[in-house]
């Protein structure tokens, strides 16, 4: 059937009713150009008015008299000056045109760059987060990466530096080896170059990734605010622990977040092992122990590497002997073992009898051992017993006798340690570059944030006993002997020095131990070494 044309009047009233609205849109948007200044004083007004009813909302019922009575006051001065109402209209409709102006909008939500990263990012993690039989899979291929990003933050780079994401029920979150595989995922994605920090929680099934800032190389060996039984290891995050104390940083104090160990008869954790490369800065945390500890109490420094990196501390008052020789060693630990077993009988003696333990008991007695593996060798091939076996009375029963021991060796002598090392040394301290599979080795446990890209001297990681993996910074302790060391640092380790005692004037060497046996009561001895 041939298709019959429109009358001429039905086609002749369409063109003129759009033409109708054209003209009606084109008289609308030119009325709405011309009658701008009056729309925008308007919406002014209306905000000024608002404005006004909100503040007279929050006036408490009685100040509203006084306002008013202000308010009134001030219509009448400007009604009675000459051209005041024309002032204060002007005055008024000005305030009304900047109130009312059209504003640009903020900018929110990502950026095509940042949207480029996010999508990226979410295809990347789809292999590991989604399941072929998952009905509605949260991670797809060409899914909505909103869904599974809650929050994200970008840095002025446009790099990523915090993401909030949620992951699927069945992912086996609570095994190590698949966090570790999303982790190192999330890591190269996000861009290397920097220390991330990865928090999981199983409950609601959220991961949150955010950027590390790097712990301050700045804070210098002084005297720390702690209390008896207390030793500053170092600094952390200011998340990662409770605690806070003031530090000097340079030429100005600020607050630091410290990691505190405590020792003592009442801690859990007495005996402490430090891990790392050469160069790490283990020998400056011993060192700044040392220092720490001089202040109450006794030390013993047993060197194996014999680079003399404890010269400062010879013939200093509480230094008991710094020996580096493996006579001089075995001498020394010798007499630690017997001076443990004394202070346990003596304490046990004056428990039985009521009375308080004497002040040479209460005094606390620290054992330090850098690089003690050195001398098991020389000890191996001159037929002499390995010092590490004389420190299995100190490790067991030094908690109750007041006896703390730090052992410091090289990841390559760990193996060599001993058993009795290894057991009692619950709190244990990881520095230089490491990685996960070594810091998991010596600390238990995998650290939850990535390697750092550069690792200055005195960094790692430290846990206590069973406590978390955190972040550490190692006090600024130098060898003051050394010319490389910079002069504020020379004078901040030299100021925390304890005074030198009077020399023996007897020529051969000769180091003031007590050399008492495990009866009470025998007098003390100096015991010969070697230099």
């Amino acid at each position: 059937m041939a298709r019959r044309p429109l009358p001429r009047i039905l086609s002749s009233s369409s063109v003129s009713i759009a033409r109708s609205r054209e003209f009606a849109r084109t008289a609308a948007d030119n009325a709405t150009d011309v009658l701008q200044p009056l729309i925008t004083v308007t919406r002014g007004l209306r905000r000024l008015a608002a404005v006004g009813r909100r503040k007279w909302a929050e006036t408490p019922k009685d100040r509203r008299g006084p306002l008013m009575f202000l308010v009134t006051a001030c219509f009448l001065v400007v009604a009675l000056i000459p051209y005041g109402p024309l002032l204060a209209l002007i005055t008024v409709m000005a305030a009304a045109a900047w109130k009312g102006r059209e504003r640009t909008p903020a900018r929110t939500g990502p950026t095509p760059a940042q949207l480029a990263r996010l999508r990226a990012l979410y295809e990347a993690l789809v292999p590991y987060f989604s399941l072929p039989e998952d009905p509605s899979p949260l991670y797809a291929h060409g899914g909505e990466w909103a869904k599974a990003f809650d929050k994200f933050a970008f840095d002025g780079d446009g790099r990523l530096t915090r993401l909030r994401l949620s992951y699927p029920p069945y992912f086996t979150d609570g095994e190590a080896p698949s966090r570790a595989l999303i982790e190192r995922v999330l890591h190269a994605k996000s861009g290397r170059g920097r220390e991330y920090h990865f928090a999981w929680d199983e409950l609601d099934n959220k991961l949150v990734m955010r950027v590390l800032d790097a712990l301050p190389t700045s804070i210098a060996a002084q005297r720390f605010i702690t209390a008896p039984g207390e030793t500053v290891l170092g600094f952390t995050d200011p998340d990662a622990v409770q605690r806070t104390m003031p530090v000097e940083d340079g030429m100005e104090t600020r607050d630091a977040s410290p990691v505190v160990w405590r020792t003592g008869p009442r801690s859990g954790e007495p005996h402490l092992l430090v891990a790392g490369r050469p160069g790490s800065g283990t020998t400056t945390l011993l060192r700044s122990i040392a220092l720490q500890t001089l202040q109450q109490g006794d030390v013993l420094i047993v060197e194996g590497s014999g680079t003399g990196d404890y010269a400062c501390l010879t013939g200093r008052t509480g230094v008991l002997a710094v020996e580096c020789g493996l006579a001089g060693a075995l001498a020394a630990l010798e007499w630690a073992a017997h001076e443990t077993e004394r202070r346990l009988i003596a304490t046990n003696r004056a428990r039985q009898s009521g009375r308080p333990a004497t002040d040479d008991i209460k005094r606390p007695l620290w054992i330090l051992l850098d690089r003690p593996t050195v001398f098991g060798h020389l000890a191996a091939a001159d037929g002499r017993t390995d010092p590490q076996e004389l420190l299995q009375v100190p490790l067991r029963h030094g908690n109750a006798a007041n006896v703390t021991v730090v052992v410091a060796d090289q990841f390559d002598a760990l193996d060599a340690l001993s058993e009795t090392v290894r057991t009692h040394t619950r709190t244990r301290v990881v520095l230089g570059p490491a990685t996960p599979d070594q810091v998991e080795a010596v600390l238990g446990a995998p650290p939850h944030t990535t390697p750092p890209p550069q690792v200055p001297p005195g960094r790692g990681y430290v846990r206590l006993g069973v406590g978390p993996v955190l972040r550490l910074q190692v006090p600024a302790t130098p060898d003051p002997y050394d010319d490389a060391t910079p002069e504020a640092l020379r004078q901040a380790v030299t100021a925390l020095l304890p005074p030198r005692e009077t020399p023996d004037p007897d020529p051969t060497p000769v180091v003031a131990i007590p050399a008492c046996e495990s009866v009470p009561g025998l007098s003390p001895a100096a015991v010969p070494v070697e230099g």
